[in-house]
């Protein structure tokens, strides 16, 4: 069969045409879905998403709780102190003599007045003691008497001549011997009382018996503890302040104290001259007024030493401040139902209140996030249960009274 080659090839460029041209048709399709360039793409991190935190479209749900209001109010500046509060005087009883007791007559809590008897030795050795000395004193006191009188005598009859010098220069010597006698016998007396006193063993000062060392019927040596005496109508707590803020301290300053859930008001009594050359740091004794024994001797306690008070401070929770990246403080501050960053100054910290000053960066009335909720993005959409966000110029309308 004769092929005519003009037909074939026309045909075959006929093909070819078509190809090509059903090529070109889905290129232009392709082309007429693709955005043009620089246009926004839906999807995570993109426009159609939450923001440029990358965060997608995640919703973050807030307690009440979880939130803070910047507020303006007056805080303290001061120099956190702590430490154990001690009774201002301990003292320890000791025994003046030695011998058995005959009687203990205060325990361990018991309150005592200066002077109280606290236990009694036995004391027939020291009252005979003391009854021999006073009748040596009395012997004494009339030997005196009689060498006196026999000396009155003696310069008589000196003066009418009736006898030489010499005896009245013995009579003389008599009166001086009998006058030291009297005075060994009072000597003696004093002793005497000394320990018959020391068989009652009273209370040097008033406070609460701490120990109590002895029994009733105990051989006693001399000078062993019997008891512990402590006044803690007063305590006070020695602290170590920096050197660099000691210059700042003074006896009288103001402190405010923290101890058992109670606040106490105490004050700075006495200020070291130096300092530790360990520590470099000044020790510093404040006391705290105790009357009712509301505190107890041994207390831990946690105070601030107040320098000045700052009115109309803008304040949050220390737990709002966060620590960016680059270690500078910024908070997550609720702006149109959304999480925005904003980097603060922070000025005065107050941790017993658990509050800080924030000098720049904040504003009265904004919304913070102050609670732990975990990872958190800028951008990031807000939820506060109940309500749309948090409340405030920069936030939502409808949200609770956050804390």
């Amino acid at each position: 069969m004769l092929v005519n080659r003009s037909s074939l090839a026309a045909g075959f460029l006929a093909l070819l045409t078509a190809i090509t041209a059903c090529s070109d048709a889905k290129s232009a399709s392709a082309d007429a879905k693709r955005p043009p360039a620089g246009a926004p793409v839906a999807g995570p991190g993109g426009a159609g998403g939450a923001g440029a935190g990358g965060r997608g479209g995640q919703t973050l749900t807030l307690a009440p709780g979880d939130v803070s209001v910047a507020r303006a109010t007056g805080i303290e500046d001061g120099i956190p102190i702590t430490g154990n509060l001690r009774p201002i005087e301990t003292v320890i009883v000791r025994a003046r003599l030695e011998g058995d007791l005959q009687g203990v007559y205060v325990r361990e809590g018991d309150q005592v007045r200066e002077g109280q008897l606290l236990a009694r030795f036995e004391a027939l050795e020291q009252q005979s003691g003391l009854q021999s000395a006073n009748a040596d004193k009395a012997a004494a006191e009339a030997d005196l008497a009689t060498a006196q009188w026999n000396l009155q005598q003696s310069e008589d009859l000196f003066k009418a001549g009736a006898i030489a010098e010499g005896e009245v220069r013995n009579s003389r010597n008599a009166v001086a011997t009998a006058k030291a006698r009297v005075a060994a016998a009072n000597a003696r007396v004093r002793s005497s009382s000394s320990s018959a006193r020391d068989t009652r063993v009273l209370s040097p000062t008033s406070g609460t018996v701490e120990k109590r060392f002895v029994e009733n019927g105990e051989h006693v040596s001399n000078g062993a503890q019997m008891f512990s005496v402590v006044r803690n109508n007063v305590l006070e707590l020695a602290a170590a302040v920096p050197e660099r803020l000691a210059n700042a301290v003074s006896p009288g300053q103001p402190v405010r104290f923290f101890a058992n859930g109670v606040n106490f008001e105490g004050r700075v009594a006495r200020v070291s001259p130096t300092v530790d050359p360990l520590s470099r740091s000044v020790t510093v004794y404040v006391q705290i007024p105790n009357r009712n024994g509301a505190l107890k001797g041994g207390t831990f306690a946690s105070g601030t030493l107040l320098a000045r008070n700052i009115a109309n401070a803008i304040t949050l929770p220390t737990s709002a401040i966060k620590q960016s990246g680059r270690g500078t403080p910024m908070v997550y501050r609720i702006e149109k139902g959304q999480l925005d960053t904003a980097t603060v100054q922070v000025g005065v910290r107050d941790e017993r209140a658990g509050v800080a000053e924030i000098v720049a960066g904040v504003s009265a009335g904004d919304s913070i996030v102050s609670g732990n909720v975990g990872s958190l993005g800028r951008g990031m959409k807000v939820q506060i249960q109940g309500n749309n966000a948090g409340r405030g110029p920069r936030a939502s309308a409808g949200a609770p009274a956050p804390r």
